[in-house]
């Protein structure tokens, strides 16, 4: 099995999280050597799931399966740029077709999830390298599931909101303790995995404003922008590292 270079842990180990560069950061589509050499290093790396992971956002596709996809689709968008608290989109956008646990079935039959090229070789190369691997979302764990287990990624390692059925299946909300239904619940999650693991080096990897949120002390050290699907050019330019294809991930471990 190839292991992380034991060189660079002493690197990892005592570096704090990189912010991105100050001069506009124009330059992040290439990674520096200290990015690089944290990245390679990482023994843990999260994954935001919807427009990452996953080549669409699981709440849009749900909404327009049930009817109301531009509406909610909106409120995406919103979310996603930082306009708007995450909690109060979350909770505007089920309001507007409050799925039942039918309709979600349904959907999840009819709708296999879509994973992003390159996904499931870059996760594989990770676990080969005794890297840990989390998937981190402000989506629900009945879209997610699916999407661990193509993945090979252990329930216990997935952080996301989960959807509130009542008896008959009728939709009541979703549960507002999870952290990741709320702003900065991203980078809340983070810390907690990080305190409980003890990891040295830790990556988030996503696409949105709440995925950015988790680089900070005792959180990840690294934000890794996906733009293959949505490039949020306010997102972008934070970045410690701009990519476009997973492969670029793969090519940068080997």
């Amino acid at each position: 099995m190839m292991r992380r270079p034991k060189s660079l842990d002493s690197v990892a180990a005592s570096i704090q999280p990189l912010e991105a560069s100050t001069t506009g950061n124009t330059d992040n589509r290439q990674p520096s050597k200290e990015v690089l050499e944290l990245w390679r290093s990482a023994d843990a790396v999260c994954f935001d799931v919807d427009s990452t992971v996953c080549a669409d956002e699981g709440i849009d596709e749900l909404a327009e399966f049930c009817g109301a996809g531009k509406a909610v689709a909106e409120w995406t968008a919103r979310a996603m740029g930082g306009s708007v608290p995450f909690e109060e989109a979350l909770s505007a956008r089920l309001s507007l077709f409050k799925p039942s646990l039918a309709q979600v079935q349904d959907f999840l039959d009819k709708r296999p999830p879509r994973i992003s090229p390159g996904i499931e070789e870059l996760v594989k190369k990770l676990m080969a390298r005794n890297t840990d691997v989390y998937l981190i979302s402000g989506g629900f764990r009945q879209m997610i599931n699916p999407v661990a287990s193509i993945l090979g990624i252990p329930q216990e390692n997935i952080f996301a909101n989960q959807l509130l059925f009542g008896s008959s299946g009728e939709f009541l909300g979703f549960d507002a303790n999870e952290p990741t239904s709320r702003s900065g619940g991203k980078a809340t999650a983070v810390q907690q995995i990080r305190k409980v693991k003890g990891y040295k080096a830790l990556v988030m990897i996503g696409d949105g404003a709440t995925d950015l949120e988790a680089r900070k002390p005792g959180g990840a050290n690294l934000f890794i922008c996906y733009a293959g699907v949505q490039h949020r050019e306010s997102v972008a330019a934070k970045a410690n590292w701009l990519v476009f294809s997973f492969t670029d991930l793969i090519t940068a471990l080997e």
